[in-house]
């Protein structure tokens, strides 16, 4: 097929909390970064999810995964051509990527590995705190890529403070990369959270290895993704364990009976 130009794609970028402060930060990320011919509606889930600002524990995670696969379900009704899950834990990547129809469903973790592995043999991530490496880990190796990870670093920082001092955190997030290559042999750095946006760059030129931003991975893939569907047809797999819930029985079970509302929605064109 002779492709001439980018078609229209349209990518939702989902913040999977129902805090919605994060969510101007991610839209001016992607407003710079993508596509001119992507239209990308950044998203939060609403309040029925609480108040949490962050998902750093299993029980958040727990919290929210009704919400998302509703969310995932409107998007896909909505004709999105691809979704990011906005969370490096990938919450619920499966079983969003079930209930998505022809939507490509992405999340930063797995997109950010993938971007790692094209460019290098080892990688580590560089993680805000001790707590996340066990879920991290365990996604990871359930990819299939656990033999080609050299190491999880900590830098003992929440999400929310990530953004807050600059320069505290770029030296943080040096001094666990630096390490990382020398130390633990990485041959290239994977930030391991959405909110470490922004310093990839500087790491990147001192240390001369790639350095992946998540959030960044993550809009390129969903691009990527959008981009083959829209061209080549390549859409999610129906078969075998890709099988989606019947359409009679989500009808006889009363499921998503009523339009998902999200949170919040920033358009960015």
């Amino acid at each position: 097929m002779k492709m001439n130009k980018i078609p229209h794609l349209k990518i939702m970028y989902l913040n999977p909390i129902g805090f919605d402060a994060y969510d101007p930060f991610f839209a001016e990320m992607i407003k710079d970064n993508k596509f001119p011919n992507t239209e990308v509606h950044v998203t939060s889930l609403n309040s029925k999810v609480g108040l949490m600002d962050n998902l750093e524990y299993r029980t958040y995670n727990g919290l929210i995964s009704s919400e998302l696969i509703k969310a995932t379900r409107q998007a896909s009704i909505e004709g999105f051509d691809a979704l990011i899950i906005g969370c490096f834990y990938d919450p619920h990547l499966l079983s969003a990527r079930e209930i998505s129809g022809d939507m490509v469903v992405v999340a930063p973790c797995h997109s950010s590995v993938e971007i790692a592995l094209k460019l290098s043999n080892k990688f580590s991530v560089i993680i805000g705190q001790k707590k996340w490496e066990n879920e991290m880990h365990h996604a990871i190796k359930s990819y299939g890529y656990g033999e080609h990870l050299a190491s999880f670093r900590d830098v003992e920082m929440n999400v929310c403070e990530f953004q807050k001092n600059h320069d505290i955190t770029a030296n943080k997030l040096f001094q666990a990369a630096e390490k990382a290559v020398n130390e633990d042999f990485a041959e290239s750095i994977i930030l391991g959270c959405t909110c470490e946006f922004g310093f990839y760059q500087e790491i990147q030129q001192k240390l001369n290895i790639p350095v992946i931003d998540p959030s960044l991975a993550a809009l390129k893939q969903a691009e990527q993704a959008a981009l083959l569907k829209k061209n080549y047809g390549w859409k999610p797999s129906r078969k075998w364990s890709s099988e989606a819930p019947s359409e009679a029985d989500i009808a006889e079970f009363g499921l998503f009976k009523e339009p998902f509302e999200f949170g919040n929605r920033i358009i960015v064109n």
